[in-house]
């Protein structure tokens, strides 16, 4: 599947997927950014994209991003879908600082990866359910 990208900055490195690795691919900071404890902020990713109708990316923070920056993701999970494509779309990834830190241009803080729509799903109302009852707490049915 190729993938039209747009950048909208020359000084992060170009997306690259590495096969056999990982099927995530990492994003990057396309800005340096200072942030204090509790501070909220968008950080510009630095890239635009044309999904294929049916796709849409998730974006997540790599593992060690809180380690390296102090930072977590404010939605968790985004998610990015095929009609959000214009050449003004920059992506963007919006953080909390969690203690006070820096952010340089071209750190790699999230990653995303490229998946297929959910299916279109409906819904029928039953009295009860065949499956077996766990119990109605976690995996293992007790709390």
């Amino acid at each position: 599947m190729n993938i039209k990208i747009k950048y909208f900055s020359d000084q992060i490195e170009k997306l690259e997927y590495i096969d056999g690795k990982s099927d995530w691919i990492d994003l990057r900071a396309a800005e340096n950014v200072t942030l204090k404890a509790n501070e909220y902020r968008l950080i510009p990713l630095g890239v635009a994209m044309e999904l294929p109708d049916g796709y849409e990316a998730h974006v997540v923070p790599r593992s060690s991003t809180f380690k390296n920056f102090g930072i977590i993701q404010a939605n968790h999970h985004g998610v990015i879908d095929s009609s959000y494509c214009g050449d003004n779309d920059q992506w963007f990834v919006p953080v909390i600082a969690m203690r006070d830190t820096k952010i340089a241009i071209n750190d790699r803080i999230c990653q995303f990866r490229i998946v297929e729509n959910q299916p279109r799903l409906t819904f029928s109302e039953v009295e009860s359910l065949a499956a077996k009852d766990r119990g109605g707490f976690g995996s293992t049915g007790k709390s």
